[in-house]
């Protein structure tokens, strides 16, 4: 359950005869020009109903298993980057493995097809159990389906994770690393609490939890028009499924007021720009490490 647009490091993109102009991280908000504002009171005038918004939420496994027959395995692009942005995927071995070494377990939320677990893989990251959960039972099948695959190293399961059934499958206090990327913004708001908790009860003391995630004002925010606002930077995309907005001071206050520790928590502002197509795309997103404390 995972859907980013556009997310791939400059680098990248300047293959495809875009440049870009760096990362600028900060803990400010983009300041918004009387345009965008007018967007946003715009977005206002017609919301989507109650009723409607009720059944997006009861229908969310529905979206997104709709979303993957339609696009399988070639939506997103396979996310090599994350080992730049977060280093705690490098590290070395913590249960024990079968040459003796000591292996580190992790848990992808949201993996959809694999784009970041088959990565990791691929780059030779073999020194973790990996845990692999999706809302889309299909997304997990296609995961199971991969040459890749294989449960010596590696479980992929169905699970809402707003539920308490991740913990049929992975103990409590069971994991060193979690990963949340892309994947709270298609959460509605009101279970932001309950996943971050169970993703806490999930950790080793110094576990660590990686996110990354919509941030405020973004430019997919501003282009949504009336119709698709369920609440608060919440909103519908065509298809069904969501995408949610995120203050950088709400992704703190939420992880650390359900017992973790902020080690990193930013902006990152990103904007790509193709002058031969006329294409200029300010992206917003915000990027974070948290730890369960040892004490």
């Amino acid at each position: 359950m995972s859907r980013e647009d556009n997310n791939a490091p400059f680098g990248q993109a300047a293959k495809h005869g875009s440049f870009n102009l760096g990362d600028v991280v900060t803990n400010r908000a983009k300041v918004l020009t009387d345009d965008e504002k007018l967007r946003l009171e715009e977005q206002n005038k017609r919301m989507v109903s109650e009723f409607q918004a009720g059944k997006l939420e009861t229908e969310a496994r529905k979206h997104w298993d709709l979303f993957y027959k339609r696009n399988e395995t070639r939506f997103f692009k396979d996310r090599h980057w994350t080992t730049r942005e977060f280093e705690e995927l490098l590290a070395g071995s913590s249960a024990s493995g079968e040459d003796g070494s000591i292996r580190k377990t992790m848990l992808e939320i949201g993996c959809g097809v694999g784009n970041l677990v088959f990565p990791l893989i691929e780059d030779g990251h073999r020194d973790y159990f990996i845990y692999a959960c999706d809302l889309s039972p299909r997304a997990v099948e296609m995961v199971r389906q991969h040459n890749l695959y294989d449960e010596a190293y590696m479980k992929a399961f169905p699970c809402d994770i707003t539920t308490g059934e991740v913990f049929g499958t992975i103990p409590e206090g069971s994991l060193d690393i979690a990963t949340l990327i892309f994947v709270l913004s298609a959460i509605h708001p009101d279970k932001f609490r309950t996943v971050v908790g169970n993703i806490f009860r999930l950790m080793k003391p110094g576990g660590t939890v990686l996110f990354r995630d919509y941030g405020l004002y973004d430019m997919a925010q501003l282009r949504f028009k009336p119709g698709h606002k369920i609440a608060e930077n919440f909103y519908m995309r065509q298809d069904g499924t969501r995408s949610y907005y995120f203050a950088e001071d709400e992704v703190s206050n939420l992880f650390s007021g359900e017992g973790f520790e902020v080690i990193v928590n930013s902006y990152i502002h990103r904007r790509t720009i193709n002058q031969k197509e006329g294409i200029d795309v300010p992206r917003i997103f915000v990027q974070s490490k948290f730890r369960k404390p040892c004490g």
